[in-house]
């Protein structure tokens, strides 16, 4: 007997990419139900060689559901993840809603697959954000070896972290500007994202930091070690798809470039692309609907003691969102629910 399973936000990108992954996975399901906001009711969405059609959430009853796929924002999460979870449905919750929330568990199975056991306390799993899924799964095992001092990141993450209006915003600007009369104005970003990037994502806070730096750090401290210092910038590039790191960790003890190599390799998710050679590494064009993280450009920082520099990409819309969600219903259903 296999699970019945909802994908709450099922017409958004990263709804219809957890779709995609449940399918494509073979994800043991008995039942899955498409929801979506009433305006989009009735939308056809694609599950594997299926068309499913969307379902009003706001009257959706969850009992009897196993599990819920959840990308409909922090707003509506709200409202709805605590209705799904006293049903008895386990939410797995996309949003940054209950990131932070020390009863709900942060979970990237890769990483941190014990914490799965904390999810009866609300019935509730959150997913992170979509740059530290990537960057958890590169620095874990490393960590695991000489463990993490200190790491300072910059990220350049494509268009598609803010949703399709963005894709459509970096499309119409790139063409308008060869048009005359045809040029679009920013409406998504604050300045023009065509051609461009803008060291800016999310709100500001008051110590200068965005809201998207500050996720960065506290998740990674959930996740891996509270000890774990983080600075980070972060960067909207004129990308579709796929967000790039540049990653620079400083260890407590001495950790060689090839050992790094060699554990990286072996680690579960990791894909070592690492070749000192024109076009020896990943770019994220390349890692588009790939499950994988992929790590390139690992070497030496010889300006600390105990320094490594490596560069990181993925499938946003995978990893950092939809493939991770199915991977922790995966882990959720192997440990807990044991069914299908």
């Amino acid at each position: 007997m296999g699970y019945r399973v909802v994908v709450a936000g099922a017409t958004g990108n990263v709804g219809r990419e957890m779709l995609n992954i449940l399918a494509e996975r073979q994800f043991p399901a008995d039942e899955v139900v498409a929801l979506a906001s009433r305006k989009s009711i009735g939308t056809e969405v694609s599950y594997g060689d299926r068309t499913l059609k969307t379902q009003d959430l706001e009257q959706f009853d969850f009992t009897g559901y196993d599990i819920a796929l959840f990308a409909i924002g922090s707003d509506a999460t709200k409202t709805y993840a605590p209705r799904a979870a006293k049903a008895g449905c386990v939410v797995i919750d996309n949003s940054s809603l209950y990131r932070y929330d020390p009863l709900v568990p942060l979970i990237v199975p890769e990483v941190n697959p014990d914490a799965i056991e904390g999810y009866s306390k609300k019935n509730i799993i959150a997913n992170p954000n979509c740059s530290t899924a990537q960057m958890v799964v590169a620095l874990k095992p490393l960590h695991d070896r000489a463990k993490i001092k200190r790491v300072v990141v910059s990220t350049y993450q494509s268009v598609s972290g803010s949703g399709k209006d963005a894709i459509d915003e970096l499309w119409n600007q790139t063409k308008g500007l060869y048009v005359p009369g045809q040029e679009v104005e920013p409406k998504v970003y604050p300045k023009q994202i065509a051609f461009n990037v803008i060291p800016h994502i999310d709100v500001f806070l008051e110590d200068g930091s965005t809201k998207e730096e500050w996720k960065m750090v506290a998740e990674t401290k959930k996740i891996i070690d509270t000890s774990i210092k983080v600075t980070a910038t972060a960067v909207r590039v004129p990308v579709f798809v796929g967000h790039g790191e540049a990653i620079n960790i400083e260890f407590e003890e001495f950790l060689d470039e090839d050992e790094a190599r060699d554990i990286l390799r072996e680690s579960p998710g990791i894909m070592v692309v690492d070749k000192r050679e024109d076009g020896g590494y990943v770019t994220p064009i390349e890692c588009v609907g790939e499950f994988a993280t992929f790590v390139s450009r690992i070497r030496q920082d010889s300006t600390i003691e105990n320094g490594l520099s490596l560069w990181c990409v993925s499938d946003n819309l995978r990893k950092g969102a939809a493939l991770n969600a199915v991977q922790i219903a995966e882990l959720l259903g192997n440990r807990i629910l044991k069914k299908g």
